[in-house]
């Protein structure tokens, strides 16, 4: 294991790394669709963040390995560190004790804006400037879809790791053999901001297992292709929007909402009666179109929303706690040291 106490080294690591919206394509870069038939997403990072803080631990502490999250784990070893994430990303990084980690989040764990994979790209770009290196987005996506998908099985796609390590807004095109091609929307500043101009985000209250939903929508790929595929479709008709100059707040809200009546036929528990009730409200009081952000069967609505029938929508959904969203042009970085 690497020795990390040469005092060139930095003592202290800060990273912030961006959570996402996917506004089409999501389902189509899970493997089991993918390698059958390219996957393709477009997506934008989010002013919402995790952080996280790894230095190293001083040795007068009882314990050699302390990490901070929900809860605070004190062991004496990698292996025994219940937090899975964390503990792959330093056997992967093979990081040797005594070592201190923390991390917070602006927004709760399990809601469908990938916090758990931001987490990972962001532990793992901390952990490489902690050992004095410097890598690409690229390579931090693929190092945390490594963690998630081949060591700890977890039954995910890949846009979360590359939405959290590239940031902006981008198409992500996922091809047989697990390659991935990214494309960085070429818009105007004026699109972006008539594009969150337009978008509301609501709170559902419900946090739920990513797992199981995918679980099942993994399941389910076999019979749900022609499915994924107009999906797939959803995806290329946003980034063509997107090239076109003008925001257009109609027909975007249109193919969400197309892609949110598909997504809802991939898996059982995507949606609810309570989350479809929210659903028909916001539509009924002048929202274009929408989606559940994520997996689905909780976490936050989404909608794009003519600026003038934005207070009808609250109104409708009062109940529902909004959160202010806007775009962040950056990947995950790190803080401190200060990065040049």
């Amino acid at each position: 294991m690497a020795n990390l106490a040469p005092a060139n080294l930095p003592k202290i690591v800060v990273t912030r790394t961006p959570l996402r919206v996917s506004f089409a394509g999501g389902g189509t870069d899970l493997p089991g669709f993918y390698e059958q038939d390219y996957g393709a997403v477009f997506s934008t990072a989010i002013d919402k963040y995790i952080h996280v803080t790894v230095k190293r631990h001083n040795e007068l502490f009882n314990e050699p390995i302390r990490i901070n999250y929900s809860v605070t784990e004190q062991v004496d070893t990698v292996d025994e560190i219940k937090n899975n994430i964390a503990r792959e990303c330093l056997r992967l990084l093979k990081i040797d004790p005594p070592i201190y980690i923390s991390t917070v989040g602006d927004m709760p764990a399990s809601t469908g804006l990938a916090g758990s994979s931001a987490f990972a790209v962001g532990l793992l770009n901390a952990l490489h400037a902690y050992r004095g290196e410097r890598v690409a987005p690229g390579q931090l996506a693929e190092e945390a879809c490594h963690i998630e998908i081949n060591v700890l099985k977890e039954p995910i796609g890949k846009q979360d790791q590359y939405a959290a390590a590239f940031g902006g807004l981008n198409f992500f095109r996922f091809n047989p053999g697990g390659g991935v091609s990214v494309e960085h929307a070429r818009v105007s500043g004026d699109f972006i901001n008539d594009l969150f101009a337009h978008i509301l985000m609501f709170w559902t209250g419900l946090q739920r297992d990513a797992s199981s939903v995918l679980t099942e929508q993994r399941k389910n790929i076999p019979e749900k292709m022609e499915y994924l595929r107009k999906i797939r479709g959803h995806a290329h008709q946003i980034q063509e929007l997107a090239g076109a100059g003008k925001f257009d707040p109609a027909a975007f809200g249109k193919i969400l909402h197309e892609s949110w009546l598909l997504k809802r036929q991939l898996a059982s528990s995507i949606s609810s009666s309570t989350i479809d009730e929210h659903y028909e409200n916001a539509l009924k009081a002048g929202a274009e179109g929408g989606k559940i952000c994520g997996a689905g069967a909780g976490g936050f609505l989404l909608f794009v929303i003519q600026p003038e029938k934005q207070n009808a929508v609250r109104q409708a959904l009062s109940k529902l706690l909004e959160i202010p969203i806007h775009h962040e042009v950056h990947g995950s970085r790190v803080l401190l040291p200060f990065e040049h």
